[in-house]
Parts: structure tokens; C-alpha cells; sequence
């Protein structure tokens, strides 16, 4: 697991989304992460629906296909200034 990455979503998500969302699937294609972009803009917590999951996995894609360590070092500050607040945190 590394610092910053797609969130791992429950094997079960794995099997229900990968049909459901286009690209689901390449988020895989990198190691998961403990916050990842998703999170800081406030796409975490529960997907209860399918355009929750889909914003996710386009904020996961956009990390993936747009990776620098800058990129990561602005998440990580983003996670400690806000992350913490966000009433989906858990």
C-alpha cells in the first residue's frame, strides 16, 4: 500500500462496479493508497449510488493518468487541511 493511491474498495464493489463503470477496473493498474484524490474532493464514505462510485473512479483515473510526486505532496497537504473535516470522513 502506498501513502497516496485509489482507495481499495471491498471485493464485492470489485465484482458489482466492474460492469457498471467504464475504465472500473484500471485503478488496479497502481498500487492503492491510504487518501487519494477522491477523498479530498469529498468522494468518500459510503457509494450508496452508482454516480458516487463513478465520480470516484474518475477522480482515481485522473490521479493515475496524471501521477507526479507533486501531485501526491498537494493530496497529502489536502488530506491534513481538509480531509479530516469532511462530515464523510471516517
Amino acid at each position: 500500500m502506498s501513502i497516496v493511491g485509489p482507495r481499495p474498495h471491498a471485493l464485492e464493489h470489485n465484482e458489482y462496479y466492474k460492469d457498471l463503470v467504464e475504465s472500473y477496473m484500471m485503478r488496479h493498474k497502481v498500487k492503492p493508497g491510504i487518501t487519494g484524490l477522491a477523498q479530498v474532493r469529498g468522494f468518500r464514505g459510503e457509494t450508496d449510488t452508482l454516480e458516487k462510485m463513478q465520480r470516484g473512479v474518475e477522480c482515481d483515473l485522473e490521479y493515475i493518468n496524471n501521477w507526479s510526486l507533486w501531485l501526491d505532496i498537494r493530496i497529502i497537504f489536502a488530506t491534513m487541511f481538509k480531509g479530516f473535516v469532511n462530515p464523510n470522513a471516517y
